[in-house]
């Protein structure tokens, strides 16, 4: 069953709705709309740090400019984290068909690998174990 629905401003709604973006990243279909939710996963996940450190975000889909939103509110940000940038191009060139280069496996196993890292970093900073 899913999580109770929280109000948007809530850092846990954006939370649960990374984790369930993460969830579909992992199911075995299209990689290009596979990478698309690992994208998802890892700006939501990001937003839900933003709204948990209290700072208002822009409602962009470019994670570097998030990242640099977080630093500037005074997060230190590992390295591993502000990697998350490179799934900037997932959040709009892999959403519908398209000219652009299809996902390789490499691509996606890269993608998924990314969202788990910053949803992981940002559940333990929410839990305080950060």
């Amino acid at each position: 069953m899913p999580p109770e629905r929280r109000p948007p401003d809530d850092p846990i709604e954006w939370l649960n709705r990374a984790k369930s973006n993460l969830a579909r990243a992992t199911v075995d279909i299209n990689l290009e709309d596979l990478c698309f939710d690992a994208q998802q996963a890892a700006e939501k996940a990001i937003k839900a740090m933003l709204l948990f450190r209290g700072v208002v975000f822009p409602f962009v889909h470019d994670l570097a400019e998030l990242v640099t939103v977080l630093q500037h509110s005074g997060q230190e940000v590992p390295t591993f984290i502000a990697e998350a940038a490179r799934l900037t191009r997932f959040a709009v060139e892999t959403r519908y068909p398209s000219l652009a280069e299809a996902v390789t496996r490499e691509d996606y196993d890269r993608a998924v690998a990314i969202a788990e890292e910053v949803v992981r970093w940002v559940e333990k900073h929410m839990s305080g174990k950060g």
